[in-house]
């Protein structure tokens, strides 16, 4: 236990010398924003996901076998959108290879623009949303996770993806001590799941209890407060810039 304590410990508050410097609590920030934007995405737009494309290829398959309650095309939009801000998220990378803080910089910056723009299209929209608004924010969150995704792999904080947590359980039970492990990266691991936890309940309550789109303007102001965080970094000369 003292193990996974002193590994979680490390990734909220990571030594700034440190290979990551603050990357590890800042992907986390992104996880939340994930379970945040997926729970508006599924409860608000129907059964469609945003951020986690392994839901939308068995919403795909669910809808073509005649399930109710799935649409093939806005699974396939999100697809598509998710696809192109992840290209979008590459080629923004690619002109920051090596200083992390750009890049994370750029990465959020765009993010948060779609994210509210998201928000604001919401708020403007009937309640629930006609066939069109769908789409559009369908879209605009797709670009925003697409982006977020590319900047996370580019970034390379092992078992922080800020998406993806089908790995990161399989590591925590396979590498535990229940497993003949060491667990060294349990604190982490956990870490992630319950950020993305966090997010997704958080988002839940906001929409059965309050305004349905508060979940994005969370998602927006958390992106627009990482921007001021990171602005403050690009000038660092710190091991983890490179």
């Amino acid at each position: 236990m003292s193990t996974v304590l002193r590994d979680a410990w490390k990734t909220l508050v990571p030594d700034l010398d440190s290979r990551h410097g603050p990357l590890p609590p800042l992907l986390l920030a992104l996880t939340v924003v994930t379970g945040l934007v997926d729970a508006f995405s599924y409860l608000v737009l129907g059964h469609v996901f945003v951020a986690n494309m392994t839901g939308n290829v068995v919403f795909m398959a669910f809808s073509l076998a005649g399930a109710e309650g799935f649409s093939l095309m806005a699974s396939l939009v999100s697809l598509a959108s998710f696809v192109v801000g992840a290209v979008v998220g590459g080629r923004s990378a690619n002109r920051f290879p090596h200083h992390r803080a750009r890049l994370l910089l750029a990465a959020t910056a765009l993010e948060g623009v779609l994210v509210l723009a998201a928000y604001l299209s919401s708020e403007l929209t009937a309640d629930p949303p006609s066939t069109a608004a769908r789409y559009l924010l369908i879209v605009l969150l797709g670009l925003a996770m697409g982006g977020q995704n590319a900047a996370a792999r580019r970034l390379g904080v092992p078992d922080l993806t800020t998406t993806v947590l089908t790995q990161t359980i399989t590591g925590i039970a396979a590498d535990g001590r229940l497993a003949g492990g060491t667990a060294s990266k349990t604190g982490t691991r956990a870490l992630s799941a319950i950020a993305m936890f966090l997010g997704a309940l958080a988002g839940g309550l906001l929409i059965h209890n309050s305004d349905p789109a508060l979940p994005l303007l969370i998602a927006g102001l958390t992106l627009a407060a990482m921007v001021a965080v990171v602005a403050f970094q690009v000038r660092s000369t710190r091991p983890w810039i490179a």
